[in-house]
């Protein structure tokens, strides 16, 4: 996954204008000049956007795409070393003798300072630079002996002094986890591992770009978080399979892993971890929410893939809301949505039942999303909020055929929210907290606000007759069997079922695309409109009749 890495030392430049591709690499032909490894070190300074380094056992520099490239430092790989006990019976086979040349396998530009460069050897060797090549210094740790890997190191973001490297010593039979601390440019390392595995090897370590102090690991085995700038650590791995993770970056609010054989995963939304800091674990706690943008599903009418079939998973379609519960909270824990006009507009509460699954289910059930039900019990929680108010009251619900394996809607969904500020309030017996969530809407989406204002008023409209005709069939229903049987009775219940089908229908097309209503959709809703006024009034005279 590391998008710091080419393949062998060559550098392609890609034209996304022409899909032109052309060699640009420092070294034309293959020659033992320079010394590559099947991946190389390849990224841009994050301080000068044109400058472009790459690593073999010299650092190369380009500011011009490749067309030339410039030699900024000396060899920074050891010399020489000793045959390492480790290499066992094989040394005998060795045409080198374990004298092995070595490269630069990782370089971290500083964030803070154009001209600080730190690299690391894949033989044990950290250097640095502060004025962009001119000189070097060896800042190795005592620790780090030949055949040490360097795998990763990261500059801080917040000053020019402090890096962190990750190494690997898998090479010296050495499983243990390695990771090294500097806060004055190299002069002093500490190793910082209290609290990973033992017996899982570290390949990758991040800072937030964020927040002062919060590093990400990355091991044979899984991922590690630490919120005091490495001293502690602690496990990060969710529903994360145990593997190597060979690199993880953090992209905005995401946290991005790059697994040996697993893809690729992402942590959606990592704020929670940036606050960690200003809140007390014994206090429940609701997070300041991420914008949530409004994005449509798949509405693709194909046949899904089977769930065999290899495909990546999207985030979640809605806004990520995330809480945290005590060890003495009691009591039910509810949720509420609730727009400009302080208005609940979707409530969640942790007493839900599961949505049944209808008894002529026409879809796999592998096909459904799963109710999520809010959770009271103590910890840390996370709670999807799919934009849509409350859905409304049906007799027959559905599935669309643009499915995703374990991840479809229940149709009919509630009216899409409107683009604007809403509030969460999250109550859990004593404690109640609100924080205000952004709704933004999908950019590729140029339909003007008044469309989308005019189909969430028909869509509210629908969902309004939807439960109005729901309760009139539901209390018709529970009338004595002597007038539910009756031949007035009977056919005014079948013509509210016949419109609570169709006003489903209608719902699901006029909210189906962020577009203002076709004249016919709303036309329809007029005439529904119409025919359900019609019956439940014949409804309310029937009760009328039936009290005298």
């Amino acid at each position: 996954m590391n998008p710091n890495f080419i393949y062998g030392g060559k550098v392609s430049r890609f034209d996304q204008t022409t899909g032109s591709v052309q060699q640009v690499g420092p070294s034309v032909l293959r020659s033992d000049k320079y010394r590559f490894l099947r991946t190389a070190p390849l990224l841009f300074s994050p301080v000068d956007p044109h400058v472009l380094y790459l690593g073999s056992q010299v650092l190369f520099q380009t500011s011009n795409g490749g067309n030339n490239w410039e030699i900024i430092s000396p060899d920074l790989t050891r010399d020489s070393w000793d045959m390492p006990a480790s290499v066992g019976i094989f040394s005998s086979a060795d045409p080198e003798k374990g004298k092995h040349k070595g490269v630069i396998y990782t370089i971290a530009p500083s964030y803070r300072e154009k001209n600080v460069i730190w690299i690391g050897t894949d033989d044990g060797l950290i250097q640095r630079t502060h004025d962009g090549g001119k000189t070097w210094t060896n800042v190795t740790p005592p620790a780090l002996t030949p055949w040490s890997k360097v795998s990763i190191m990261d500059a801080s973001h917040f000053d020019a002094d402090t890096a962190y490297a990750a190494v690997n010593r898998f090479r010296l039979d050495d499983l243990h986890p390695h990771i090294y601390r500097t806060h004055d440019g190299g002069k002093t390392w500490q190793e910082i591992v209290q609290g990973l595995a033992e017996n899982a090897p570290i390949n990758t370590v991040r800072e937030d770009p964020v927040r002062k102090g919060l590093l990400y690991a990355g091991s044979e085995r899984g991922v590690s978080v630490s919120f005091n700038d490495g001293d502690t650590w602690e496990p990060l791995q969710n529903n994360l399979p145990a593997t190597s993770i060979r690199d993880l970056v953090i992209h905005e609010n995401d946290l991005v892993v790059g697994t040996h054989g697993r893809s690729f995963w992402i942590l959606d939304d990592i704020t929670p971890l940036r606050e960690m800091s200003s809140w007390k674990s014994k206090e429940a706690h609701l997070f300041p929410p991420e914008t949530a943008w409004r994005v449509r599903n798949n509405q693709n009418p194909d046949t899904p893939l089977p769930p065999e079939e290899p495909a990546g998973q999207n985030p979640p379609d809605g806004s990520i809301l995330h809480y945290y519960l005590p060890d003495n909270a009691a009591g039910p824990a509810t949720m509420e949505i609730l727009d400009a006009q302080d208005r609940v507009i979707r409530r969640y509460s942790s007493t839900d039942k599961p949505d049944p699954i209808e008894p002529e289910l026409n879809v796999p059930t592998y096909w459904i999303r799963p109710t999520e039900i809010l959770a009271a019990t103590p910890g840390l929680h996370r709670f999807i909020w799919d934009l849509h108010a409350t859905p409304p009251e049906v007799f027959s619900h559905g599935y669309p055929i643009a499915a995703v394996f374990e991840d479809t809607p229940r149709l009919p969904l509630g009216p899409v929210v409107l683009p604007g500020k809403y509030t969460v309030r999250l109550t859990a017996g004593k404690f109640s907290a609100s924080q205000s969530v952004t709704v933004k809407m999908d950019p590729r989406v140029k339909a003007p606000t008044s469309a989308l204002v005019q189909q969430h008023a028909l869509a509210t409209q629908i969902t309004s007759l939807l439960r109005e005709d729901f309760d009139a069939v539901a209390q018709i229903r529970a009338l004595p069997d002597a007038l539910k049987k009756r031949a007035d009775t009977v056919a005014l219940s079948e013509d509210l079922l016949q419109l609570n089908e169709k006003l489903s229908q209608l719902l699901d097309l006029i909210d189906s695309a962020d577009a203002a209503p076709t004249s016919q959709a709303a036309v329809a809703v007029a005439e529904l409109r119409k025919s359900t006024d019609a019956r439940l009034a014949q409804w309310h005279d029937l009760q009328n009749r039936s009290r005298q």
